[in-house]
């Protein structure tokens, strides 16, 4: 197989030293990814089952979420002086204890403490996982690389719902967080054996720029989801207030600590800052979308969870079978042509989503979904390969918390349009107009960079020929 082939003079480890690596970071991915979406769809059954109200139970998905997102900026630059292997073992080991833990609680309180932990386990492996991917592989191999990731997270995506109900329907909830300790052992004994070994840096730990920015990203996630929940504005825009409080003391610690958390110099190339505005951009449609479509679907065409749950698997399988061809050409062609095509595409499909009704029907509405999935695959391994590729290798770890970091708040803001369209009584529909609309300008964003992106191909082409 291509990705495992071994050529002269590359970078990265061996062929096959590669394929027990990327079956480490394949294992550990899924688990996290296929976590969330398998305890979405059991939230009532637990809820049931431990006498507890819908509204204390969703808050198993909602910390663990704020967890993970306040940590993933900290583990992204911690891992520069823990290296990038030990601290993916740490947190995979913590994922599964806490999930072991989970399956073993009786009691609501317990149980948010173990998701908490799983929480801060999953911050650590996904902060740092698409890094890791570049110090696995060759350059000549980064995109077909992102492809594979976008592979699996997509493929996670689409199996929980359907895991979930699988297991419920002959098991009780507890067996959904069991399931994740023979897979996280196994896991384990492959990162422990096949992942490089790094040389930590020397100097201190930015303390200060961790705290706030822990503060900055845990009170973002928390402002967002009282705007989801149409929270009265005291509480959302105390929140925000916070959030934005911290961003700006996080900023000014960036630029004064001789170790930042996150050099804001990064951000001096354009086509790495480019990069990222249509990537957050293209994650608040796709997670307005989401939520949109789910209440659509349930309220207005009268589908049930797991109906809609089978409504949504065209997306994700269609960045299953277009994200690896999509990352392999990125290789070879400009990635932010790719990027800009997927965007048109995902764009296109929102708008006709925009235009379902009652009267669309099933047919209808899975080539639209699946339409987005082929215009998100096309755009995703690209996109990630421009951020990767334009900065420096020994930034890969800041990269890789900032792509995770801005995934994370971009989907959080399109979930909180969605619920602050709901709270002011807007169609949901209107919603997915919203997601078009910033498709849109991540799809400007991405078109700015395509000369910046030739010109980058020209200059590598040119110093890999011979002299």
């Amino acid at each position: 197989m291509r990705l495992f082939e071994t050529r002269s003079g590359d970078d990265g480890l061996p062929g096959r030293e590669r394929l027990l690596a990327v079956l480490a970071l394949i294992t550990g991915t899924l688990m996290a990814v296929v976590d969330t979406t398998m305890i979405n769809l059991a939230l009532p059954t637990i809820a049931a089952d431990l006498g507890v109200p819908g509204s204390r139970v969703v808050w198993i998905t909602n910390l663990f979420q704020v967890v993970c997102a306040a940590f993933l900026l900290v583990f992204a630059g911690l891992s520069e002086l823990v290296t990038r292997r030990r601290l993916y073992l740490v947190g995979l080991s913590t994922f599964v204890l806490a999930a072991l833990g989970a399956a073993l609680s009786r009691n609501l309180e317990t149980l948010l403490v173990f998701r908490a932990l799983q929480g801060l386990g999953a911050a650590a492996t996904l902060s740092i996982g698409p890094s890791i991917y570049r110090a696995i592989f060759p350059s000549r191999l980064l995109g077909s690389a992102l492809g594979l990731s976008a592979l699996v997270v997509a493929g996670g995506y689409a199996a929980g719902p359907t895991l979930s109900g699988v297991i419920l329907s002959f098991a009780d909830w507890p067996w959904l967080f069991a399931l994740n300790v023979p897979l996280g052992l196994a896991s384990l004994w492959l990162a422990k054996r096949a992942l490089p070994r790094e040389t930590p840096r020397q100097g201190s730990f930015d303390v200060l720029g961790a705290l706030l920015s822990m503060l900055m990203l845990a009170s973002f996630f928390l402002a967002m989801d009282a705007v989801g929940h149409a929270a009265p504005l005291w509480q959302s825009g105390g929140w925000l207030l916070i959030s934005v409080t911290s961003c700006t003391g996080f900023i000014r610690r960036q630029r004064r600590a001789p170790y930042p958390l996150l050099p804001l110099s990064v951000f001096t190339e354009k086509r790495f800052t480019l990069a990222v505005s249509a990537s957050g951009l293209a994650f608040i449609g796709q997670g307005l979308s989401f939520v949109a479509l789910s209440f659509f679907y349930q309220e207005q065409m009268g589908f049930s969870p797991l109906e809609t749950a089978w409504l949504f698997t065209p997306w994700p399988l269609a960045i299953m079978v277009v994200g690896p061809l999509a990352g392999r050409l990125a290789d070879r062609i400009n990635p932010s042509v790719l990027s800009s095509t997927g965007l048109v595409l995902l764009m296109i499909g929102l708008i006709s989503l925009g235009l379902v009704d009652e009267n669309t029907g099933v047919a209808g509405s899975l080539w639209r979904t699946a339409l987005c999935g082929m215009g998100f695959g096309l755009f995703q391994p690209p996109n990630n390969r421009e951020m990767m590729a334009s900065l420096p290798p020994e930034r890969s770890a800041n990269v890789s918390g900032v792509m995770s970091t801005t995934r994370t708040v971009g989907q959080s803001l399109g979930v909180a349009l969605v619920g602050a369209a709901l709270a002011l009584g807007l169609a949901v529909q209107l919603t997915l107009w919203l997601g078009a609309l910033t498709t849109l300008l991540s799809l400007v964003a991405s078109l700015a960079r395509v000369p910046l992106a030739r010109e980058a191909n020209r200059a590598r082409r040119a110093s890999s020929q011979p002299s």
